[in-house]
């Protein structure tokens, strides 16, 4: 759509800050006031918006629609979200090892074990580990521990951490990340191992480098929401 204002900016509201365009109220796509709890991120978001030129381009502003998706999808039913995302945790991709060549496995355990250990500790879980993409269950107990890990996030966070979990397929990632056991590049490296190995041993596809470098500004983008709450 065509730009139809001069200026973003952000208030103080009630728990957080609301974004204005030229004085007036922001409203997400169900029509909610977009507020968000902190002054950081709401200045961010207002960047997003100063930030656009003649045409606004919703692709360009992630830290909007991770905003409006915490307000209009993640709010209304919790719960269920957070359900939903925890699902990920039956069936997470640092569980399942490739049978070989023994290079690639060695380079999975070396990105991926150390993950699943903290996940151990942190959480007091075990894993089921397999080799082949055969599901195997994980212990219920394993599962509704991870589960009670992601519904005590409040929408905010939920809405940031499922893309965290979904573009790299794994839940222990996306809980490390967001609890600072690990950094932005070693998330994404222990997401990619298998994408790494595969451009290493038959070269770079075009598209399949551009779907990539996608899902990381996507994974980028989230990773910034949680660090401005």
């Amino acid at each position: 759509m065509k730009r139809f204002y001069k200026e973003a900016d952000s208030v103080p509201a009630s728990g957080g800050m609301a974004l204005l365009l030229d004085g007036r109220a922001v409203k997400t796509p169900a029509h909610a006031a977009l507020a968000v709890p902190t002054e950081e991120l709401a200045e961010a978001i207002a960047a997003e918006w100063n930030a656009q030129g003649e045409d606004v381009d919703p692709r360009t502003m992630p830290l909007t629609g991770l905003a409006n998706a915490a307000i209009d999808r993640v709010a209304p039913e919790p719960g269920t979200f957070a359900a939903n995302l925890a699902r990920y945790g039956e069936g997470d991709m640092l569980c399942y090892r490739a049978e070989g060549p023994r290079p690639l496995v060695e380079r999975q355990a070396a990105a991926w074990d150390t993950l699943l250990a903290w996940a151990r500790r942190r959480y007091d879980v075990e894993f089921e580990i397999t080799t082949g993409i055969l599901h195997r269950p994980q212990p219920p107990e394993t599962v509704r521990r991870l589960a009670a890990a992601v519904s005590a996030r409040d929408p905010f966070r939920l809405a940031a951490l499922a893309p965290l979990v979904t573009i790299s397929g794994s839940l222990v990632i996306a809980l490390a990340l967001s609890e600072g056991e690990i950094g932005l590049d070693e998330a994404w490296r222990a997401a990619t191992v298998d994408e790494a190995w595969q451009a290493e041993q038959w070269g770079e596809d075009a598209l399949a480098a551009e779907a990539l470098a996608n899902r990381r500004r996507e994974f980028e983008a989230a990773y910034r929401f949680l660090t401005l709450l």
